[in-house]
């Protein structure tokens, strides 16, 4: 099945980029180019594409802003949103965490992890940079962002699984380190985004940063 995705960018020399390391792999094809967020947000409801690639700064709507209109709370039929961003404690990515994005990547990150994005947000799940996670999150907390902590209603296992999430594991490293299988993984993730009221692993991580699982990280 071939993973139609859209890219929204104001630069056309880094949406023409983006197409080009997509489109070499056999899996994925790009079926529409915004140069600002309103375009983004036209196009991406009209085609409907698998993962919508946006950039966080843009004319018009910003990166946010075409998030939370296409994957926000509220929105009936939700789009996977990868959000590429130039850098990784930049103002906007936590909003558009909470806005329902399922991924970020940073530009000069490679073509690797960008293509891993688009398949991890196709598949469901969500692809965590960690030069982005650890680094924004860990900002949060300093700068007193954090609420203060709640209980933890997780078990030792879960707690486990969501600081391994929370320092940007994926669900097949979090397996590794923690002795248990892939499955097990997705089956506690699936507990913990339901017993928390939380979307995908991305907000996951948020709630761990912002309850202060990882103190001492």
């Amino acid at each position: 099945m071939t993973i139609r995705v859209l890219v929204a960018d104001d630069q056309a020399m880094v949406r023409g980029g983006l197409r080009r390391i997509l489109e070499d792999q056999p899996d994925i094809t790009v079926v529409a180019e915004a140069g600002d967020g309103a375009e983004a947000v036209e196009l991406a409801r009209r085609g409907r594409p698998d993962v919508c690639l946006v950039d966080i700064r843009m004319p018009r709507l910003d990166g946010l802003e075409v998030t939370r209109a296409l994957a926000g709370p509220g929105v009936a039929d939700p789009l996977r949103v990868v959000v590429v961003t130039t850098f990784d404690l930049d103002e906007y990515v936590y909003g558009a965490l909470r806005g329902g994005a399922v991924g970020f990547v940073l530009k000069d990150a490679g073509p690797q992890l960008l293509v891993e994005a688009v398949r991890s947000a196709h598949a469901g799940d969500a692809l965590i940079s960690p030069s982005v996670t650890l680094r924004l999150l860990r900002h949060l907390t300093a700068a007193g962002t954090s609420a203060r902590a709640r209980p933890n209603p997780l078990s030792a296992r879960e707690t486990e699984v969501v600081r391994a999430v929370a320092r940007g594991l994926t669900n097949q490293e979090v397996a590794d380190q923690l002795f248990i299988s892939l499955s097990t993984v997705k089956s506690h993730l699936s507990s913990i985004q339901s017993r928390l009221g939380l979307r995908n692993r991305v907000e996951v991580a948020a709630w761990a940063w912002e309850n202060r699982l990882m103190d001492g990280e």
